[in-house]
């Protein structure tokens, strides 16, 4: 608590200080989130160029998948590294403008991620209910714009956490109990009335996520009934299997969401605060880590493309 004559309101730094009553774990609780970032940059990264590389898969979905993959592996990048330097090395500052600025990419990113899911899905009600017009709906210029309509928005939406933020008041030195500058975790340690924070917060997560599950709810529903309105049992499961694989990024990605947004303003008393902090933390690394050994698990067209490049690469090897 600052003292009525505090000069600042603005403070040099933040403390990051990981994960509160785990301190004496940290060294070893960093080993599988390290681990986790290696498997989603190298999983990430390799789904990225096989999507480049690979005509068959120049393809809306897959188009769709790389954007995710991308988000992906970025958000990740702004939290974990820095997260390890905590862990391991004790480096907990972080200067005030460089905490808004990841404050700023992480929600910025996240929005990013559940837009890609709601234009995914999309893809796959067009795909389903309306196989005939597929290449002729999702054209290239039209993924274009989609991936870009949904930056712009998130960009737009999240902006105004970093203004609000920056104008609380502050002591010279903040401690936070997180391991990455989270909007409310940081919010929270001003002197100032966050309320303001709070409510926005809660919209944007309403404007972003609430209209992204809508989308998607709205598709599977139809999706759904084209489904079922199929003569053919094996039919019926050849179309549904398309979709098995972004509904397991959809539960990875939206499950631990709400439970990180909705804890922060209604269940924060009730919930031990490194249960909070940990799954917060598995919000940010579940979906990079886990999304591309589903897609390669669940997607013939990827497992078929891994073959075919991995025989490839062997071949040069050999004529070398």
């Amino acid at each position: 608590m600052c003292g009525e004559n505090s000069s600042s309101l603005a403070p040099g730094f933040f403390v990051l200080n990981g994960i509160p009553g785990l301190e004496a774990a940290h060294t070893w609780i960093a080993l599988p989130f390290c681990f986790m970032y290696i498997t989603a940059v190298l999983g990430n990264g390799g789904l990225i160029y096989l999507i480049s590389h690979e005509e068959v898969l120049h393809r809306p979905m897959y188009y769709f998948l790389a954007l995710l993959s991308f988000t992906d592996v970025t958000l990740c990048t702004t939290t974990v590294p820095n997260m390890l330097c905590i862990f391991w090395f004790n480096l907990k500052e972080i200067h005030f403008n460089a905490c808004l600025a990841q404050m700023f990419f992480v929600h910025m990113l996240t929005g990013m991620e559940s837009g890609v899911l709601m234009l995914m899905a999309l893809d796959r009600y067009v795909a389903i209910c309306h196989p005939l017009r597929y290449s002729t709906i999702l054209t290239n210029p039209v993924i274009t714009k989609a991936g870009l309509a949904t930056f712009l928005r998130s960009v737009l939406l999240i902006l105004p956490f970093t203004f609000l933020t920056k104008r609380l008041p502050y002591c010279r030195s903040n401690f936070i109990p997180h391991t990455y500058c989270d909007h409310m975790s940081v919010a929270k340690v001003s002197y100032g009335n966050f309320k303001v924070n709070a409510i926005y917060g809660l919209l944007a997560a309403l404007l972003i996520g609430g209209f992204d599950m809508f989308c998607i709810s709205v598709s599977y529903t139809m999706i759904l009934r084209a489904v079922v309105s199929l003569s053919s049992a094996d039919a019926r499961h050849k179309a549904f299997s398309t979709c098995t694989s972004h509904i397991c990024a959809i539960v990875i990605t939206y499950v631990p969401a709400l439970f990180t947004i909705f804890t922060h303003r209604f269940g924060g008393q009730s919930i031990p605060h490194h249960v909070h902090i940990l799954i917060a933390n598995l919000y940010l690394m579940l979906p990079p880590t886990l999304n591309p050994i589903v897609y390669g698990v669940k997607t013939k067209q990827i497992q078929e493309g891994v073959i075919k490049l991995f025989f490839k690469e062997k071949d040069v090897l050999v004529m070398k």
